[in-house]
């Protein structure tokens, strides 16, 4: 994964803190079986983070995959644009698994027809993959009230 945009050989970035609004390249895009890892520490007053797989780094580029953590509502909203339209949001959690100024990892799992989100290791959700093909997606983006120590 590169930061903002560059292509670099090595999958992860171990940088004490990395710059949000964060934006990575896939290299050679997302495959099945691949595994995305962050590393972060929620602010001590935070508003919301969305973590996005996209296709393309470009503003208009499809989403494949938005998630947006609400701190206030404590919920998590999934969900897909294509063509430039929002598809159906998704929002069920078993229980809102961020905390005010603590540590997390968060895991997103690349299924045949799904992506699994874990959070410390705890299953939160499942969304299934709304684009043609789990191939085009080649961008991570991060942003809002969040600091990133690692990506892997």
């Amino acid at each position: 994964m590169a930061n903002n945009s560059e292509n670099h050989d090595n999958k992860e970035h171990s940088a004490s803190i990395l710059a949000v609004p964060f934006s990575g390249n896939i290299k050679n895009g997302l495959r099945v079986g691949m595994k995305i890892t962050i590393m972060g520490i929620v602010d001590k007053n935070p508003d919301s983070f969305t973590v996005s797989l996209t296709c393309g780094d470009w503003t208009t580029a499809d989403v494949a995959f938005n998630m947006a953590a609400l701190f206030g509502p404590r919920a998590i909203l999934r969900n897909t644009m294509l063509s430039g339209s929002w598809g159906k949001e998704e929002s069920t959690l078993p229980y809102f698994p961020f905390t005010l100024d603590q540590p997390f990892r968060l895991e997103i799992a690349c299924e045949h027809q799904r992506f699994k989100v874990s959070v410390d290791g705890h299953l939160i959700f499942d969304f299934c993959h709304r684009v043609q093909s789990v191939s085009l997606i080649n961008t991570l983006k991060i942003k809002g009230s969040v600091t990133i120590t690692k990506i892997c």
